[in-house]
């Protein structure tokens, strides 16, 4: 197991009442149309299942493995999928569920990859954005928090695989 020294950044009952107005946003936006959810594995998964709950449509929920960490705590910068949807997107609504923007790489990926599919519409929400963090602009229609450009874990942000557990965001203070 990692030794972290985190400190609580986001509460739960933040990340609770956040989820909650970003669900009652997407319910307007959506009118109660068909929408096709796609949870960005595997950070995101915490995320996409209390928004999905909070979301008054008709939701399809897919899933779309992406990495671009590996086992650092910055960016690559090579954005690669690791599965893919099963269900088509032609003509459906989407919504992309990230965890963080951060260099806005895989958000650009994850939106011209979706576009190629010819989908009615593309909505992007993440729990967390980086900006000071941004190599590319991408387009974020919805987000939980702005925070600084430091390394967080925590309601499924791990790093090498642990923390993802902790109900809150916690900021890393240093690695051991």
């Amino acid at each position: 197991m990692s030794n972290l020294q985190i400190s609580q950044l986001i509460s739960e009952e933040q990340i609770q009442t956040r989820v909650k107005e970003i669900g009652a946003e997407l319910t307007k936006k959506f009118n109660s149309d068909e929408v096709v959810a796609i949870c960005v594995l595997k950070g995101s998964i915490m995320f996409f299942s209390d928004l999905v709950r909070a979301i008054d449509s008709d939701i399809i929920c897919e899933f779309m493995g992406l990495s671009s960490y590996k086992d650092a705590t910055v960016s690559s910068g090579e954005v690669k999928m690791t599965s893919d949807i099963n269900s088509s997107v032609a003509g459906r609504h989407v919504l992309i569920v990230e965890d963080i923007i951060d260099t806005g790489l895989t958000m650009n990926y994850l939106q011209q990859n979706i576009k190629n599919r010819n989908p009615k519409s593309i909505t992007t929400v993440s729990l967390l954005f980086k900006p000071d963090a941004l190599k590319e602009e991408c387009e974020i229609d919805f987000y939980g928090f702005k925070i600084p450009n430091d390394f967080v874990v925590g309601y499924g942000l791990d790093y090498q695989g642990y923390h993802r557990n902790l109900p809150f965001i916690g900021q890393v203070a240093s690695l051991n």
